[in-house]
């Protein structure tokens, strides 16, 4: 399968962008978020950046004051996601000049559909930049921004 679920979460703990690639119940979303997200935010920073989480490895990276954390197969190669999530946050700078937790709150369909672009069904399909941000771009320009 691939990914499980992408979260974006504040040093804080609050979840401000998440993204499922399989089914999970609601409750049961809640709890494991909570769970993942309190393991991630009190591990040091001299700390490996993966765990195994259940039946599945949690890969997870701090930018700033935000985590970009991820849910993979356990075969999933780790190094390969940490690089995925940097090209993740870079994708989000160059689209919002230097990203912020308020960007991200404030254009979370923006965030989403940059997102969609790089992800499909749980398998990364595109890494390219100007191709992730042309949809992005052709929305603007039709709505005359």
């Amino acid at each position: 399968m691939g990914l499980k679920f992408f979260l974006l979460v504040n040093k804080q703990g609050q979840t401000r962008l998440s993204q499922y690639y399989e089914y999970v119940e609601i409750e049961e979303r809640v709890g494991m978020e909570a769970e993942i997200i309190r393991k991630c935010l009190a591990r040091a920073d001299n700390q490996c950046s993966f765990m195994e989480y259940r039946n599945f490895k949690v890969i997870y990276r701090r930018y700033a004051s935000l985590y970009f954390i991820i849910g993979a197969d356990s075969d999933e190669n780790e190094l390969s996601i940490l690089e995925f999530i940097h090209n993740v946050v870079e994708t989000f700078d160059l689209y919002f000049e230097n990203v912020c937790e308020l960007d991200l709150m404030f254009h979370l369909d923006k965030a989403h559909m940059i997102l969609d672009e790089m992800v499909t069904n749980g398998q990364i399909s595109e890494t390219n930049r100007t191709r992730i941000l042309a949809p992005t771009s052709v929305i603007e320009k039709n709505q005359g921004k």
